[in-house]
């Protein structure tokens, strides 16, 4: 099976690769094809690979020239670039601060404005795999994903496919919770990307937008024994950042990255007194690690990359989690990962028809009928070598039916900004975002993010 890694030099490829190591079936993926469009970058994580790979059946790890190249006869293809790099994602952070907003890469005008720039890539991408791979299935990771999945599938339909580990993580917490207070049988944790019927989650809303309504455990919903032990549900990441009686009141488990949303006013106050943003923090470490890894060898060059990853996790979501009161995060969430065991799971039920569930960023169909049947949601699907089949969920509780429109229609009018360069048309997906307060601050972050991205000069 080939693979292709499109964003080869970024920093979590070791991620990828280590997963890919562990797997010794004999459905696993026996090349790898790196391409990315910063060459040093690429050799440096090249050189990490194959310390890696020493001494152990490894796949062949081939660097390419071109996208063309990269892509052609490819099986799958797994997109994780970062148009800009870590220095566009810190660019949009400033902005939004002096704008008086959030500056969250994947939420609110941090993530407009990055599928503003991310989108013509994200057609190009699309387009080549069509003419050089027109039997690969494009699996996207890049943010923001739900917009980025749903621009792609407009080239190649349902053999788009976007992932992210965030549901994994959130599911995984509560189960382990669950498992340890002996509420329901050990094991079962680790069966959520294991394709195992014994554990399915009933999860539905857009990507870092969504809510765990019920988890069911050999078809019983035990979602109800965390909601009814306050000090449970507060044991956990989740349940810290949003605190027991607002996951009570809810009544269902919201993924992470809605703390943006529900405690809006606190986490940009924390951002404020924090001494670097994520994005910018991001860029200065990514900067340093490349810069030193680039003298070392193979080895050394790991090690210094496992040193630096711990430090990225440490600092993952820190504004939030100083905003909830300065809470710490647990051990077993500093492993980093969990995105590189979904894609191989969606490889190999494709490829080998190893059927499994998993939540996915797919067509709606008739799941969420407050949203259309074409736009792209995050959810349970069954994938299998027939493809993609969605699987019904809960209807979204009334309370999140018109965040998850709102959201929706700001994403749906930064696409057509983007296909048709339309000014007022960016201007009104951030206007009417529930993270922007108007038209007023619109108009200035637009005109703020043309002067600093070249690449937005047309909607000036």
């Amino acid at each position: 099976m080939r693979l292709t890694l499109l964003g080869g030099g970024g920093f979590r490829v070791p991620l990828m690769y280590r997963t890919l190591l562990a797997d010794r079936s004999d459905h696993r993926v026996t090349e790898l094809r790196l391409w990315d469009t910063d060459t040093a970058r690429t050799a440096t994580m090249s050189a990490i690979l194959a310390a890696m790979a020493e001494g152990r059946d490894a796949p062949a790890v081939v660097v390419a020239e071109s996208l063309e190249d990269a892509v052609t006869d490819a099986d799958f293809v797994f997109s994780a670039i970062r148009v800009g790099g870590t220095r566009g994602r810190a660019t949009e952070e400033e902005i939004a601060h002096c704008c008086g907003v959030l500056g969250q890469e994947t939420t609110g005008f941090g993530g407009l404005d990055y599928a503003l720039r991310g989108i013509p890539t994200a057609l190009e991408i699309a387009s080549t795999i069509a003419a050089a791979a027109p039997r690969a299935h494009l699996i996207n990771f890049t943010n923001p994903a739900g917009i980025i999945t749903e621009v792609s599938s407009r080239i190649l339909g349902d053999r788009v496919i976007g992932i992210c580990d965030s549901p994994v993580g959130l599911a995984r917490r509560v189960l382990t919770t669950l498992e340890d207070a002996g509420l329901v049988p050990a094991g079962r944790a680790a069966q959520i990307i294991a394709g195992d019927d014994r554990v399915r989650l009933d999860y539905v809303g857009l990507n870092h937008l969504g809510w765990l309504q019920r988890l069911l455990v050999d078809d019983v919903d035990v979602l109800p024994r965390l909601l009814a032990r306050p000090d449970l549900i507060e044991s956990f990441e989740e349940g810290r950042l949003f605190g027991a009686p607002w996951i009570q009141w809810l009544g269902s488990v919201p993924n992470e990255y809605l703390h943006y949303y529900y405690f809006a006013r606190e986490t940009r106050e924390a951002d404020e007194r924090v001494e670097a943003t994520r994005g910018v923090y991001l860029a200065r470490q990514q900067a340093e690690f490349y810069e030193r890894a680039a003298r070392l060898d193979g080895h050394a060059a790991l090690d210094l990359w496992e040193a630096t990853r711990l430090q990225r996790e440490e600092t993952y979501m820190a504004s939030n989690r100083l905003a909830a009161g300065g809470i710490g995060r647990d051990e077993e969430d500093l492993a980093s990962g969990g995105y590189d065991r979904v894609a191989l799971a969606v490889m190999k039920a494709i490829a080998f028809d190893e059927a499994t569930d998993l939540i996915v960023n797919f067509r709606n169909g008739s799941r969420l009928s407050a949203l259309p049947a074409d736009t792209v949601i995050e959810g349970p699907c069954r994938i299998s070598a027939t493809g993609v089949s969605p699987l019904p969920v809960s209807a979204l509780p009334d309370h999140a039916v018109g965040l998850v429109q709102s959201v929706k229609f700001a994403e749906r009018t930064v696409i057509r900004a983007a296909l048709e360069g339309g000014r007022e048309d960016a201007i009104a997906a951030f206007a009417l975002h529930p993270l922007i307060d108007g038209v007023g601050v619109a108009r200035r972050l637009l005109d703020e993010a043309c002067r600093r991205f070249p690449e937005l000069a047309h909607l000036a």
